[in-house]
Parts: structure tokens; sequence; C-alpha cells
């Protein structure tokens, strides 16, 4: 069973939580958090906002694509990623909106710190997802300083590597499954996040499953409010596979769903090597390929 932990345990170095923690990141590399400062009413005001984007005609969406750009900031349309080569192309949309960097920052070119694109409608689209992004991301370090303090680290061990973030925010929109869906068509296929930990916020509506370490499909499922938490590839990396990175996937249901992942990733130049390592992995081309492997109008860049 998946651990569920009270956020507020964790922030106070409760020792049964630390120890619950401690077998979440190193067994099952997925975890339940409730009772963080975003609350039901917040996460409902964002999976609205969403929904309401999500719900508007094709030519309004068209606007922000991000198919146009050489980046992932924007909408993207329904099979527009594939982060599976062996299935279709995922069937759902998104909406991608990440870090601002100052344009006079040496870093500001990275595609992964591109300039966000935001929609005319939803009126308050803008105001409310900007507003999340920032509490998102105060959760994800929170969570961060207290995996770095079971792994015996320095608890601020990670603040000034996540100083100008690669967070990626995504509104996903998975509509019904549809009748000529088959084995090879999935809302998302089998995958490992690509950077450090996930925060991902949902309507409470079932179709995500995470593989166990024996190979079975389990259902992982949370209240509106509460947050499923699980880790990426660079952090397994970076802590010499003691972090489990968790294959995943969402098969669809008979009901449309929203979920709302916070990828939080490091500053563009960290090196997310295992500690000690003579050979750098820097965080920001990790993810750029990744990004260009994933996103069809970004392959081959």
């Amino acid at each position: 069973m998946i651990p569920r932990i009270d956020f507020e345990k964790l922030i106070c170095r409760d020792d049964q939580t630390l120890d619950q923690l401690r077998h979440a990141i190193q067994d099952d590399g997925f975890l339940i958090v409730a009772n963080t400062d975003i609350t039901p009413t917040t996460m409902q005001r964002v999976l609205a906002a969403y929904r309401a984007f999500f719900h508007l005609p094709l030519s309004d969406k068209q606007q922000v694509d991000m198919a146009k750009t050489g980046s992932n900031r924007g909408w993207g349309a329904s099979q527009s990623e594939q982060v599976d080569p062996n299935a279709n192309p995922d069937y759902k949309e998104v909406f991608d909106c990440g870090f601002e960097m100052p344009a006079s920052d040496p870093m500001a070119g990275f595609s992964v710190y591109a300039p966000n694109l935001w929609p005319q409608s939803p009126a308050d689209f803008q105001s409310v997802i900007s507003s999340y992004y920032t509490q998102a991301n105060g959760v994800a370090l929170e969570i961060l300083r207290t995996i770095a303090l079971v792994l015996d680290l320095d608890q601020t061990y990670f603040d000034d590597k996540f100083s100008k973030p690669m967070a990626l925010l995504r509104g996903n929109f998975y509509p019904q499954r549809p009748s000529w869906a088959g084995d090879q068509d999935f809302g998302i296929a089998a995958h490992t996040d690509y950077g450090c930990v996930t925060l991902l916020g949902t309507d409470g509506i079932d179709g995500l499953e995470a593989q166990t370490t024996s190979g079975d499909w389990v259902p992982v499922r949370a209240e509106v409010g509460e947050f499923i938490i699980n880790f990426g590839e660079m952090l397994q990396m970076w802590t010499d596979g003691v972090v489990r990175a968790t294959p995943h996937r969402v098969r669809g249901t008979s009901q449309e769903r929203i979920s709302v992942p916070l990828f939080f990733n490091p500053n563009y130049d960290t090196n997310v090597a295992p500690i000690g390592s003579s050979t750098p992995i820097i965080a920001g081309k990790h993810l750029a390929k990744r990004f260009n492997e994933t996103y069809l109008h970004l392959k081959g860049s």
C-alpha cells in the first residue's frame, strides 16, 4: 500500500513520519501527502481554471499552441506527445508553464526557461495558475528538504540548487477513453518522470497506475487537496539509486479526468550525478534531451 503522510508532521520532523518517507522513496517510489497549505478549495479553483481552458473551442487553444514554438510552453494537442516509443502517442491535452526567467539572465536563452504563453480566456487563468505555481514550488521544496534529512544530508542541501528551478507546471486533460482505443493507446503510456520530485494534484478520478517492484500495476488515487508524490530520473541518479523513480501510466476511463503535476526540477547548471562522482550530469542537458524525445514538435531538435 502506498504510504499516506501528514505534511504537518513531516515539517515537524516527526520520527514515524520520516520513517514512512524513507520507506516510500526507497521502495514504493510513490506516496500521498495530505494537510499541506494548499487547501481543497484552492485545488478546486485550479482544476476549474484548467477545465474551463480545455473546454474552449479548438481555435482559442490554438492561439497558444506550443507546436508553433521551439519549447514546451502553452497548449499541447492530443497525441502531441509520445512518452513510450513502443506505444501510440498519448491521448490527452496539456497546458505547460514554467519558471519566469529574467531576460537578462545568462540562462534565459535555454528552451527549458522559455517565456510562458498565456491564453486570453478564462480571464483569471494566468493569475490562478501563477499563484498555484508559487505555492506548489514551496511544498515541493519542503519535501526535498525532508528527503535530504532522511538521506543523512543537511536539510538545506538542495536549496541553492533550486534557486532558478526548471519547474514545469502542467494541466493534463484526459478525455473519456475512446471506443477505438487498443492495447497500445493510453492517456499517457508507461514512463518515469524526468526530473526530481513530482507533486500531483488531481480531481479524484481514477486512472493513474504505478508499477510495483514485482512488476504489477496498482491504482493510485488521492482526494482533491491531497497530493500524489513520485520521484524522477534525476533524483534517482543524484542519489545513486537510493530514491526510486517508479514507472507509471494513465489508461483512461469512462470519465474525463484532470490532473495537475508540478515537475520540480533543479537549476539548469546543477550537477545531478551521484554525490562524489567524477563524471558530471548536467540537469538542463538531461531534461532538454528527454523533452526532445517526448514532444513530437521537438523530436530531432
